[in-house]
């Protein structure tokens, strides 16, 4: 393997070494740290593991004391619950795979705190600005696939450094002369073998996160690197050495921590797929994205991705919606102020129409504005106000421009003006 373990000499055991690769199984890091657990429990008991077999298997009653006499011993340390509850989780599964189904209903004070991270924060977008400014090109991208398509860091790079994230994965990037993306917000595949659930799902990146992608590659071309569909999307510094295919995930979080750190500020980089959820959180509250398509793109199972995986595809009508209604969730994303542009004003002006007749915000942040037709958004302004002045028995009037200075004298009160050249006046009864 990549990565040795601590306490890698308790390998040399046969039975050992059958656990540890019946976990290594499922997950490397989980088999890493199991080993490593078991191997400090057995240092700070002066045991081994099958000493831990013997005691067991000899008297169940006597082990389960022992053991609880050992939490007991360190909670007296101060030695937090969860870190003490690591050493029950690794003996039962030590006991299990050898066929001893004990009971350890020892009480653990505190075992579902943590307290390295109790006041652990989620990012602003300014906090989440900085440390993009701060970050390298490479680190920039990683940060940029955390927060902004909440993938894990080891779906970016495994932690033995055998896969990873590869340029294919991005289903819209094109590597032509120009580096380019068909579609944005773009989709970022992830492998059943890089989730942590073990499911094939995707999620997407917008404007900025391709910005950067976009900007990352075209640097690497500058230095001579032939980029391909199977080229990973972090690579090895050209100044390195190159010890793996991909980068191993403990170096994809180095860059992010970093950057943090030079950002001024003191939180995992973990706490960036916080930001990401976070983001959802509020787009779902406004009806944005639906919460079975938050779970899904967060890497969660849940009844798309049931459909998902017995479908092997989606159809693409949904698939496009759901790049929609992410496309509306990146204003609580992404950090960087697009310029004003006249499509930007014109979807701008269109809101504030709507406001004026009587939308509320939630129902103009469902409308997909960009797409709609003169005669469609006229019609909605029509069907709101021929509505309104229905329900206010006609105490509105809809008058020609030049009506209304006049009317303004007389006590009118000004609502909108339409597209037709109509205004919307308040009566003054």
């Amino acid at each position: 393997m990549t990565m040795q373990p601590k306490y890698r000499e308790l390998l040399l055991d046969e039975d050992v070494r059958r656990w540890f690769e019946n976990l290594k199984a499922k997950s490397v890091l989980t088999a890493t740290v199991a080993l490593r657990n078991l191997g400090h429990y057995c240092e700070l008991t002066g045991t081994t593991p099958h000493g831990i077999l013997n005691k067991a298997r000899a008297n169940e009653k006597d082990f389960r004391y022992e053991f609880t006499d050992f939490v007991r011993k360190m909670e007296k340390e101060g030695k937090a619950g969860s870190y003490i509850a690591r050493f029950k989780k690794v003996i039962l599964s030590w006991l299990k795979f050898n066929d001893i189904r004990l009971q350890l209903t020892v009480n653990i004070a505190g075992e579902n705190e943590t307290p390295t991270i109790v006041n652990e924060r989620v990012p602003s977008k300014e906090e989440l600005a900085r440390i993009l400014r701060k970050a390298t090109s490479r680190g920039r991208v990683a940060i940029a696939i955390m927060a902004f398509s909440g993938l894990r860091p080891e779906s970016l790079g495994d932690y033995e450094g055998t896969d990873g994230l590869r340029l294919g994965d991005l289903k819209e990037l094109k590597l032509s002369d120009e580096i380019q993306f068909d579609k944005i917000p773009a989709t970022v595949m992830v492998k059943s073998k890089l989730s942590k659930a073990r499911h094939h799902y995707f999620s997407f990146i917008g404007e900025e996160g391709t910005t950067y992608i976009r900007e990352y590659l075209d640097e690497r071309r500058k230095q001579g690197e032939e980029l391909t569909y199977e080229s990973p999307l972090l690579q090895f510094d050209v100044r390195g050495v190159k010890k793996n295919a991909f980068l191993r995930t403990t170096l994809v979080t180095r860059d992010i921590r970093e950057a943090i750190e030079q950002a001024g500020l003191k939180m995992r980089p973990y706490v960036l797929r916080a930001y990401f959820s976070t983001a959802l959180d509020i787009a779902e509250s406004k009806g944005l994205i639906s919460h079975p398509w938050r779970q899904f793109i967060m890497g969660h199972k849940g009844d798309i991705e049931a459909r998902y995986s017995t479908n092997k595809r989606l159809p693409p009508d949904i698939i496009d919606e759901m790049r929609e209604s992410y496309n509306k969730c990146t204003k609580f994303l992404e950090t960087r102020i697009s310029d004003v542009s006249e499509e930007n004003a014109r979807l701008y002006l269109q809101q504030q129409l709507l406001s004026a007749v009587g939308y509320r915000q939630d129902e103009i942040d469902k409308m997909n504005l960009a797409e709609t037709s003169t005669e469609d958004f006229q019609k909605l302004l029509r069907d709101k106000v021929a509505g309104a002045m229905a329900s206010n028995g006609s105490k509105q009037r809809l008058v020609s421009m030049n009506e209304i200075e006049k009317l303004l004298g007389e006590g009118y009160e000004f609502q909108a003006v339409l597209p037709n050249g109509k205004a919307i006046m308040k009566m003054p009864f």
